[in-house]
C-alpha cells in the first residue's frame, strides 16, 4: 500500500501523523509513505529525520480579514494543487491522509480530484479552516473529541482518536521519574505550557515557589527553552525547593509522563490525548491565543467529565494554583476518581483505530 500524509505547521498536527505512520509500518512493513509538507513549516526538519520520504508544496494560510495577501494565497493553493496531483500520480498513491495545517487544503483536495480515497483528522474540538473546507471533498474524517461531529458531514465522520495517544502506553514510569530526578515514593506534579513555555505559567510558579516547598508532593517544572534562562535568574534570587525541578525541556516525555500523578498544562489536543490514554488527571490552563478559543472547548471535554479541572489564564495567580494542586495531590479519594474518568476518556487503540479506517478505504 502506497499512503501519503499531509500535515504541518504545528507540533499537534505532525505527531500525530508520525504516530500513525509508525503505527502502520509495525503492522505492514511493505507499506510505502510520502511525507508532502511545506518547506519551511516546522514538518521540513522533523519527518526526514524519521526518515520518511519528504516532499513540499508551497502554500500559505488565508488571513482571516479581506486582504490582498489573501488573493496570492487563492493562487498558491491553485498551484499547490497542480503540483500535489503531479506528485501523487508519480507516487502512484493508494491513499492521502491530512492531519491538519493548510498544507492539507491543496494535497487532499488534489487526491479527491484524483479519485484517490481520502482521509481528515481533526484533532481539536472545534475544526480549522482547512479541514472544514476538505470536509465536503474526503471520503472519511476522523475526530478525537464529539464536540467537532457537529461540524461535519456526519456520514462521514468516525470518532478514532489522536494516534499520539497509543504511542505513549507501555513506557517504565519508573525510569522516567528516575531520569528528571524524581524520588519514586512521593507524589508527583508535572507543571509544563508547551515546548516553548507559557509565561503567565512560569510567573504563577515563580510566586508560589517557596511555599510549593513545604508540601508534601514533588514538583517537575518544565519552562520551556525560551524562559527557561529567565526563570534561572529568578529562581536564584528567590531559593529552589529540594522538591521542584527545574528543566528547560524533556525530550522522553512519554515516559517521565507515566510516572507523573498529576499535570498542569495548556489544552493542547495531543497533550490532552496523551494524559487520557495514560488516565493521568490535569489542571488544564487553555491558552486564550488560538483560533476560535479551540483549547478551552478542548479542556472542557475532560473537566465536565471530572478527568480535569479548568483554570482559565485571567484567573491564574500563583496561591490559586497551590489551592489546585492541593486540592487533588492531597486528596487521594478524588485523586483516585479523576484517574479513573481520564481514563475512561482516554482512547489507547487510536493509532489502530485509524489504521483500520484506511484498509476500509483501500481494498
Amino acid at each position: 500500500m502506497k499512503i501519503v500524509v499531509s500535515g504541518g505547521g504545528t507540533g499537534g498536527h505532525i505527531y500525530p501523523a508520525l504516530a500513525l505512520i509508525r503505527e502502520i509500518k509495525k503492522k505492514d512493513p511493505n507499506a510505502e509513505f510520502l511525507y508532502i509538507g511545506t518547506e519551511k513549516g516546522l514538518e521540513s526538519t522533523i519527518v526526514p529525520r524519521e526518515n520518511i520520504p519528504f516532499k513540499s508544496i508551497h502554500i500559505t494560510g488565508f488571513r482571516r480579514k479581506l486582504s490582498f495577501e489573501n488573493i496570492k494565497t487563492v493562487l498558491r493553493f491553485l498551484k499547490g494543487v497542480s503540483d500535489s496531483k503531479k506528485i501523487l500520480e508519480e507516487f502512484n498513491a493508494d491513499v492521502v491522509i491530512g492531519t491538519g495545517g493548510y498544507v492539507c487544503g491543496p494535497v487532499v483536495y488534489a487526491a479527491a480530484k484524483l479519485g484517490i480515497p481520502t482521509i481528515i483528522h481533526e484533532q481539536n474540538s472545534i475544526p480549522g479552516l482547512t479541514n472544514k473546507f476538505l470536509s465536503r471533498y474526503v471520503d472519511r474524517i476522523g475526530i478525537c473529541f464529539e464536540d467537532a461531529r457537529q461540524y461535519f458531514p456526519a456520514e462521514k465522520v468516525v470518532m478514532t482518536g489522536n494516534p499520539r495517544a497509543s504511542e505513549v502506553l507501555g513506557q517504565d514510569g519508573n525510569k522516567g521519574r528516575l531520569s528528571v530526578g524524581l524520588k519514586d515514593n512521593q507524589p508527583a506534579v508535572l507543571i509544563f505550557g508547551g515546548s516553548r513555555g507559557a509565561k503567565p505559567l512560569n510567573e504563577a510558579v515563580l510566586k508560589s515557589l517557596t511555599e510549593m516547598g513545604s508540601k508534601p508532593y514533588q514538583v517537575l517544572y518544565i519552562t520551556g527553552d525560551v524562559h527557561y534562562e529567565e526563570v534561572k535568574k529568578e529562581v536564584e534570587l528567590i531559593g529552589n525547593p529540594e522538591n521542584v525541578i527545574i528543566k528547560p525541556f524533556i525530550h522522553n516525555m512519554p515516559e517521565v509522563l507515566a510516572g507523573i500523578d498529576l499535570t498542569v498544562a495548556r489544552a493542547g489536543a495531543t497533550t490532552l490525548a496523551e494524559l487520557t490514554s495514560l488516565g493521568i488527571p490535569s489542571i488544564l490552563i487553555p491558552s486564550p491565543y488560538v483560533t476560535d478559543n479551540h483549547q478551552e472547548k478542548n479542556a472542557l471535554a475532560l473537566s465536565t467529565h471530572h478527568a480535569a479541572e479548568l483554570l482559565l489564564e485571567r484567573d491564574l495567580t500563583g496561591p490559586k494554583l497551590i489551592e489546585k494542586i492541593d486540592g487533588i495531590l492531597t486528596n487521594s479519594e478524588k485523586l483516585a476518581e479523576m484517574k479513573s474518568a481520564s481514563r475512561r476518556l482516554g482512547i489507547q487503540d487510536a493509532a489502530n483505530r485509524m489504521h483500520q479506517l484506511i484498509k476500509e478505504l483501500v481494498k
